[in-house]
C-alpha cells in the first residue's frame, strides 16, 4: 500500500493549505476527534471542515516558533542518528480511505519510516520522560503510518530550547484500526451529513461556545427538546455528588488539621503535610468604588459574559 499525493504544497499559501486540509482529516485533527486534545474539541474540527469555524486558524506564537525550529530539529535528528531525511512537499491521502490526509514533516531516506519534529516548553518536559509520549502526538504519528503504510515513525523534540530528545514508535495495527474507525465515523456521519458531534466537557468546548454565542439576544426564548431534560437530571446528580464530595473533602481536611494543631508541618507515611500561616491582602472593591469612584473606574475592566443558571 502506498499513499497518494493529493496536492503539491510547494509555493502554496497558508490560506490555500488550510483550505486543502478541510477536505479530509489530518494528523493534527485525530486527537481532537478522539477527545484527547485539550486545545481543540471534536465540534471545533467539524466546524473547521464544513467551513463554519468562528475562530480564525492563525498560527500562534508557539506554532510560529515550532515552524521556525522544524529545520533545526530535523538537522539535529540526522546528526544524532545518522539517518538522512527529506521533505515530502505534498498532502498525502490514504489509498483506500480517502478522507485520511497526512502532511508529514520529513520522511527517512531508504526506510519506510517518517519523522515528526516538535518543540515543547520546559514546563511540559514531564510528558516526555522515559518512554512517555503525549497522547496527541502518538495518535498523530499512528495516523501518518496509517496513511503512508510505513512501519515506524520517529519523534524529535526540542524541550525548553536546550534539551533534545528523539524516540522511535513502531506501527500499532490495533490502534490504527481504531483510528480508521473513529475517523470514518466522524467524516461520514458528521462532516458529510453536516451533523455536528456533541459538545464535550473540555475547556476547548467552553471556549468554542463563547466564540459561537458571545452575546444573548434580550428577551429571546426557546423550548428545548426532551433530551434536554435527561441532561438536566444528570447535571443535578453530578452537582449533588460534587457537593457531597466537597463536604467530605472539608471533613477529612479538618480532621487532619485538628491532629496537626499549631504545627506547621506533619508527616504521615511517605506524605508531607503543611498548614502554614500566610498574610493575605485583598482590595475592598465596594469601599474603593464608594470613596474613589474615578480611580475605581480607571482600573476597572468590564467584559461581557453569559451567566448560566438553572431554576
Amino acid at each position: 500500500m502506498q499513499a497518494q499525493s493529493l496536492i503539491q504544497t510547494v509555493d502554496m499559501s497558508r490560506e490555500q493549505w488550510l483550505e486543502a486540509r478541510r477536505k479530509g482529516i489530518g494528523g493534527s485533527d485525530v486527537s481532537a476527534i478522539a477527545g484527547l486534545n485539550k486545545w481543540k474539541s471534536p465540534v471545533a474540527v467539524y466546524l473547521d471542515k464544513v467551513g463554519q469555524s468562528p475562530i480564525e486558524d492563525t498560527a500562534g506564537e508557539a506554532a510560529y516558533w515550532g515552524n521556525v525550529m522544524e529545520d533545526i530539529v530535523a538537522q539535529e535528528f540526522s546528526i544524532r542518528t545518522g539517518l538522512k531525511v527529506r521533505r515530502k512537499n505534498a498532502i498525502l491521502k490514504h489509498p483506500e480511505h480517502h478522507f485520511m490526509f497526512a502532511n508529514v514533516d520529513r520522511l527517512i531516506i531508504g526506510k519506510q519510516e517518517g519523522l515528526e519534529c516538535k518543540t515543547a516548553s520546559e514546563y511540559l518536559k514531564g510528558e516526555w520522560e522515559d518512554e512517555e509520549i503525549p497522547a496527541a502526538y502518538l495518535l498523530q504519528i499512528q495516523h501518518y503510518m496509517a496513511v503512508t503504510g510505513y512501519k515506524a515513525w520517529h519523534l524529535a523534540v526540542l524541550i525548553g530550547g536546550n534539551k533534545f530528545i528523539h524516540k522511535k514508535v513502531e506501527r500499532d495495527e490495533e490502534l490504527i484500526s481504531y483510528l480508521i474507525q473513529i475517523e470514518r465515523d466522524f467524516w461520514e456521519n458528521h462532516v458529510l451529513k453536516e451533523i455536528p458531534p456533541a459538545f464535550d466537557g473540555s475547556d476547548a468546548s467552553v471556549d468554542l461556545l463563547k466564540a459561537l454565542y458571545p452575546e444573548s439576544e434580550p428577551e429571546s426564548e426557546i423550548n428545548l427538546p426532551k433530551d434536554a431534560e435527561t441532561l438536566l437530571v444528570a447535571l443535578e446528580v453530578i452537582k449533588s455528588d460534587i457537593k457531597e464530595s466537597e463536604s467530605k473533602k472539608k471533613e477529612y481536611e479538618n480532621q487532619i488539621k485538628a491532629l496537626m494543631g499549631v504545627n506547621e508541618k506533619a508527616y504521615a507515611g511517605t506524605r508531607k503535610i503543611t498548614w502554614k500561616s500566610n498574610s493575605v491582602t485583598r482590595i475592598d472593591s465596594k469601599r474603593l468604588k464608594a470613596e474613589q469612584p474615578e480611580l475605581y473606574k480607571k482600573y476597572s475592566n468590564t467584559t461581557s459574559e453569559r451567566k448560566f443558571l438553572i431554576k
